[in-house]
């Protein structure tokens, strides 16, 4: 299969994208979180295809994706009043809110489950493709299974060329971690399911009268995760990843004494850290081997640049990879679960 990548400008370019949804073919498209691979989320058969193209497990659901509020309640068996609260507040945005799904969702989107997961995304050409389509575009993450997810058409074109037949180009994804996953189906609750930019301090800050807890999985290693990308194993770099958290200087020291370690013993690590870390030590890491992040502290900027950072040194002949992590507090919370699931829990904390 030819893979094409057309940056869409015209009324045309997206007629010609919802035709291949409403095909039954696959499209990959942006989103200000990450790039989707999208599908009629009502044709059961399109959406085997992206179990497919990506490799992945069937029993992980995907996300309905739509194109503006009155759509949920086309998808959901009912939409309750805090999930409406939230949608009302947060889409367009970052926020997947868990609804009981209606009778002609077809189960492979749920993996066998009785709600679903809606989001109305923050992205001009998203919402377009899905006025243009007609249609809930059901879409993970378009990389193929385990892998960081893609936040440029490029990534994508690397896991999919020649698996799906057309690529949305809608430049750098602006946020660059997948969206915060709510469950609102517990009356008075709000469980986090997988953290993002909607942070839990946000929805707090919004239900100030509800209670918002994290998912057990998130915190507990042997409780069972109830999202996507939660179950299996992902974001994960084709060398092994170490994490070290803790104050600068201290991670700054203990990252100089694990490099000058494995480049002793014959290894070529590589390094992904704030500017500040790098500056300190250039003295004995080659900048050939080193990734920016951004300032110390800068959720956002590091947000933006983590699935990149992951994936930068895919080509380069390196053994290891040793990253600075940082605060779990707001996005830090939602960077260091991608972090956690990209090390394989090989976290060091100092």
């Amino acid at each position: 299969m030819d893979t094409k990548i057309l940056r869409p400008a015209s009324d045309a370019d997206f007629e010609r994208a919802a035709a291949l949804i409403q095909r039954g073919g696959l499209v990959a498209f942006p989103t200000e979180t990450v790039y989707g691979l999208g599908a009629n989320g009502l044709d059961a058969a399109a959406c085997a295809r992206i179990y497919e193209a990506k490799g992945r497990p069937s029993d992980n659901p995907l996300i309905l994706h739509i194109a503006d509020l009155a759509m949920a309640y086309d998808v959901a068996a009912d939409v309750p009043p805090l999930a409406a609260h939230l949608l009302t507040a947060f889409a367009p945005g970052p926020l997947t809110v868990i609804l009981p799904k209606a009778a002609h969702i077809p189960d492979i989107v749920t993996g066998g489950l009785s709600t679903v997961g809606v989001r109305c995304p923050d992205h001009d050409t998203a919402r377009r493709l899905i006025r243009a389509a007609g249609v809930p575009i059901a879409a993970p993450s378009a990389n193929t299974s385990g892998r960081p997810s893609p936040t440029t058409a490029a990534m994508v074109y690397a896991d999919m060329a020649g698996r799906i037949p057309l690529i949305l180009d809608g430049g750098s994804c602006r946020l660059g971690v997948e969206s915060t996953i709510v469950d609102c189906t517990e009356e008075g609750v709000v469980t986090i399911l997988r953290p993002g930019a909607v942070t839990r301090e946000m929805i707090a800050a919004e239900l100030p009268h509800i209670e918002v807890c994290m998912d057990a999985a998130l915190t507990a290693e042997d409780a069972a995760p109830r999202a996507p990308g939660m179950k299996y194993t992902h974001y994960a770099p084709r060398v092994p990843l170490t994490v070290y958290v803790g104050a600068g200087a201290d991670v700054t020291a203990a990252l100089r004494e694990e490099f000058l370690r494995r480049t002793a013993a014959g290894e070529i690590p590589a390094l992904i850290a704030s500017n500040e870390t790098i500056m300190a030590l250039s003295d004995i890491i080659h900048a050939d081997y080193t990734y920016h992040c951004g300032a110390r502290g800068n959720h956002s900027a590091l947000a933006s640049c983590l699935y990149d950072a992951l994936r930068h040194f895919d080509d380069i002949p390196v053994t290891s990879l040793l990253a600075e992590g940082t605060a779990a507090v707001g996005l830090g919370t939602a960077i260091m679960n991608r972090l956690r699931k990209a090390s394989g829990g090989d976290i060091v904390f100092v």
